[in-house]
């Protein structure tokens, strides 16, 4: 996996305007059934992860824990961000490739 390479995506949906980022904003998303998929930091709160959990799989959103609040934020160019929806489907597609090549199997996948 190219870590990089989903930073990269993640800034060019941003920019694009199909991310939404904050617990608030990635839940209403989700419920409202417009969200492709959620990345939640690794360095996320255990309380955020589970209700994030929790919420994707009653949904049926896939969910990902990956990178750092930092980096996250950093690769939307924001301050740090715990959590994150994609909005668009294509988008979505390409940071699940990429996350899906991770070796060490660390994605929550609901579909």
């Amino acid at each position: 996996m190219n870590k990089q390479k989903v930073y990269s995506l993640l800034g060019l949906a941003t920019k694009a305007g199909r991310v939404k980022s904050g617990e608030f904003s990635v839940e209403k998303s989700v419920k409202s059934y417009q969200g492709c998929l959620v990345i939640v930091a690794e360095d996320a709160s255990d309380n955020t992860k589970k209700m994030f959990r929790n919420m994707c799989t009653f949904y049926e959103v896939p969910i990902y824990f990956f990178g750092t609040k930092d980096e996250l934020g950093h690769a939307m160019g924001k301050e740090r961000r715990a959590s994150l929806v994609l909005l668009d489907e294509g988008f979505a597609n390409s940071i699940r490739k990429q996350l899906d090549m991770r070796e060490n199997g660390g994605s929550v996948d609901v579909n």
